[in-house]
C-alpha cells in the first residue's frame, strides 16, 4: 500500500521542533498561514491530549498551478505539517502531495506534486 503521510522523529523539543518548521517553511519559499495549537483548542472544551500543533503552509505559485489543473485540489489546500509528540521523541508530518496524483486522478498533477512534496520534504527534514 502507498505510504501517504511523510514523517520523522526528531530529539527536539516540541516548540522547538515548531519554530525550527516555521523557520524552514520561510527558508524554503512558502509562507505560514496559521498554527492550530489543538491542544489548546482540546484543552478549553474539557478534553486533554499531548502537544499537537497543526502549521498550515502555502506558496502561492503552486497553490495556483493547483487550482488551474484540478479545482477540487483546492479542498486539501493548504498544506499542512503536523507537529506532535511520542513518548520522548517530537513527530513532523506531512500528506505526501503524490498522493493527490491518486486521489483526483489526474495524471497531470504528478510533476507538479513531485515538485511540492520534495518542498515540504525539505522543511520536514530540515527541521528535526
Amino acid at each position: 500500500m502507498y505510504d501517504f503521510v511523510y514523517q520523522v522523529s526528531s530529539d527536539k523539543s516540541f516548540e522547538d521542533a515548531v519554530s525550527a518548521v516555521e523557520a524552514q517553511t520561510q527558508a524554503n519559499g512558502f509562507r505560514v498561514l496559521h498554527v492550530h495549537d489543538v491542544q489548546a483548542t482540546l484543552t478549553e472544551k474539557g478534553f486533554e491530549r499531548g502537544p499537537l500543533k497543526i502549521v498550515e503552509v502555502c506558496n502561492a505559485k503552486y497553490a495556483h498551478t493547483a487550482t488551474q489543473i484540478e479545482i477540487a485540489v483546492s479542498l486539501v489546500m493548504p498544506c499542512r505539517i503536523n507537529i506532535h509528540t511520542e513518548g520522548d521523541k517530537t513527530v513532523i508530518a506531512t500528506l505526501r502531495p503524490t498522493a493527490l496524483v491518486q486521489m483526483f486522478q489526474r495524471p497531470e498533477l504528478e510533476g507538479f506534486a513531485h515538485e511540492v512534496e520534495s518542498v515540504l520534504t525539505t522543511i520536514i527534514d530540515n527541521s528535526k
